[in-house]
């Protein structure tokens, strides 16, 4: 009888050990059903067989994709490990740190079959890792809720019209490319056009209750600069920054792009309007192709295996609007060689709701935010305006299209003023919509005032396209009837 309730002891033991109250467990500390169906009902345990590039091999550990495990080193410690795959009767681990002092026939044991993110309020103002750890020195904030890693996208039929435009404080996108609460869009940007000073604008001036701002692979110099002097105090207090820089390992670079998306969806669960900036949605492809080429992924176009496109949608159809809240997420994409076809900006064009296309050509001649209206586009920006504002957009982008058509023969002086009433409007009013359209790092300006500068703008071009009418000639005076032609007019007595 003893040994029998000793054997149900440790099989209890046993069967709790898979679990975690930081990760596994609710804050009530009680199991829903979805955790009993995803627990594995043993302590499981393997070692290390084979090292392969970036992968390790494991034999007698029958993990899931995704859970994740703890390899012991020769000179102590552990390292946690990411299971990616299967190979034969080996399971296929990525580790999250350095591999050094792991050899073969090191230990290797099941820390969790998912994983958590530990989320609160107190995430506000810090600055996170790809596990939510915070990096920025201070202490860690106490974290009552959980929000999985790997999120679930909403329902198709469930997604509310996104109806409200979301003021993002940049000028040109809040005129030209309105963008609403819930939408998703793409900024596709070479290197060194303004692309950080940009999101740092719309994170510190948009109209967001919050802002979840994921840096992918940057460089790690660039992480302070961004943080003290593009997003500033004012933008931090409101913000959560998850960082991965361009050292860490590639499984870390894809975890912190899902952390930004379950951070972001648990404040729009808490009934929050937030932002979601990622910078770059290029570096997370990047790193899913370094971790599917390890695994045995055939490459495909450009070498990107396909799992790496099957990921994408995964990603970006996270985000939008529920009944509670929403996510307006802006993904940034770079460009390889200023190429608009390039395989990840042509699939991330057709997955989103739109596109701002930074120029070159506008950064070289100072142009500041250097937007090409004219290659972007808000598929939403029409639903969300006016008709008068509808009228204005359009007439802006008339005289923006045909003074590009014609740019060529005005400056080699061939253009004869006359013969074209728009293109004469468009020359004349070329450094006033060249002046709306720039704006400075620090100038804030709400929506209602660019609908406002908008329409009187558009009203202006309007009045100097419109046909002036010819003056009225008075008639011509008739000339005196001689007297001899005049009729006699006889008078009766």
């Amino acid at each position: 009888m003893i040994a029998r309730n000793v054997a149900d002891l440790a099989a209890h033991a046993v069967f709790f050990a898979t679990f975690k109250p930081c990760d596994e467990i609710q804050p009530s500390m009680t199991l829903s059903a979805a955790q009993l169906d995803r627990a594995i009902l043993a302590g499981l345990t393997g070692s290390v067989v084979q090292t392969t590039g970036l992968t390790v091999a494991v034999a007698g550990m029958p993990a899931p994709v995704g859970a994740v495990v703890g390899i012991s080193r020769q000179a102590g410690g552990e390292i946690e490990a990411e299971v990616i795959g299967f190979r034969d009767d080996r399971v296929l681990v990525m580790p999250l740190g350095d591999v050094d002092g792991v050899r073969r026939g090191s230990p290797v044991r099941l820390i969790r079959t998912s994983r958590r993110l530990r989320v609160g309020a107190g995430l506000l103002g810090r600055v996170v890792d790809a596990r939510g750890r915070c990096i920025d020195g201070r202490p860690h904030p106490m974290l009552a809720d959980r929000a999985p890693l790997h999120g679930v996208g909403v329902a198709a039929t469930t997604r509310p019209r996104i109806d409200a435009a979301l003021g993002t404080g940049v000028r040109s996108i809040d005129a030209l490319l309105t963008c609403g609460r819930g939408q998703r869009l793409g900024l596709f940007a070479g290197s060194g056009v303004g692309k950080s000073v940009l999101m740092g604008m719309m994170a510190r001036f948009t109209q967001a209750d919050v802002r979840v701002i994921a840096l992918i692979g940057e460089r790690g110099r660039e992480v302070n600069d961004f943080i003290e002097r593009d997003l500033g105090p004012e933008g931090l207090a409101r913000s959560v920054v998850v960082v991965a820089t361009s050292n860490e390992p590639a499984i870390s670079r894809v975890q912190a792009a899902y952390a930004a998306t379950a951070i972001a969806e648990y404040f729009r669960d808490a009934g929050k309007d937030v932002l979601l900036v990622m910078d770059s949605v290029t570096r997370f492809a990047l790193a899913q192709r370094e971790i599917g080429l390890a695994a045995g992924e055939p490459p495909t176009t450009r070498g990107f295996p396909p799992s790496t496109f099957a990921l994408l949608p995964r990603l970006v159809e996270r985000a939008g609007r529920t009944a509670r809240g929403s996510i307006t997420a802006f993904y940034s994409v770079l460009v390889e060689g200023d190429d608009e076809n390039e395989p990840i900006a042509d699939a991330m064009r057709g997955l989103l709701d739109g596109h701002v296309w930074l120029s070159r050509r506008l950064a070289e001649r100072g142009h500041y935010p250097a937007i090409d209206v004219l290659r972007s586009i808000s598929r939403l920006a029409n639903d969300l305006s006016t008709t008068e504002e509808k009228a204005a957009r359009q007439t802006l982008r008339e005289l923006l299209a045909i003074y590009a058509e014609n740019e060529e023969l005005i400056n080699i002086g061939a253009y004869r003023k006359g013969a074209n009433r728009t293109l004469d409007c468009a020359v004349d009013m070329r450094e006033e919509i060249t002046r709306f359209l720039r704006q400075s790092v620090d100038e804030r300006i709400s929506i209602e005032d660019v609908r406002r500068e908008l329409l009187a703008l558009a009203t202006k071009c309007n009045a100097r396209m419109a046909p002036v009418a010819p003056a009225a000639t008075p008639p011509p005076p008739q000339a005196p009837v001689p007297a001899a032609k005049r009729p006699t007019v006889i008078k009766k007595t």
